[in-house]
């Protein structure tokens, strides 16, 4: 039942596009001061698009996340612990520059 929905709109379009993907990023945190950690981990990505898009485009993201294992986001309890998810879009250009845009997401249980 969980899902992620959005589009992605394209108003203008300098460079061309090789891919984009979207991928959730879980970074947990523990420790407290000079004793704080920090680990990531790709919990899963989709291909969103291959080929370069024109002005206008609309891409729709329908992500069905029933596959992945994933908990709820846990924010500085006691200061000492936390685990955030992001969404990661990537864009590759045919010159294989890679570009990134970064959005946190909270995750919670009914």
């Amino acid at each position: 039942k969980d899902t992620i929905i959005g589009r992605i709109t394209f108003l203008l379009v300098r460079i061309k596009i090789k891919h984009m993907e979207l991928a959730i990023i879980k970074r947990e945190t523990f420790g407290s001061g000079q004793a704080m950690f920090h680990e990531s981990e790709s919990m899963g990505h989709l291909e969103i698009m291959d080929g370069t898009p024109v002005r206008g485009d609309l891409v729709p993201i329908r992500w069905f996340l029933t596959g992945l294992d994933l908990t709820p986001t846990i924010r500085d309890v006691h200061h000492r612990f936390s685990v955030r998810y992001f969404l990661n879009l990537v864009i590759v250009d045919e010159e294989d520059h890679t570009y990134y845009k970064q959005q946190e997401i909270t995750l919670w249980r009914h």
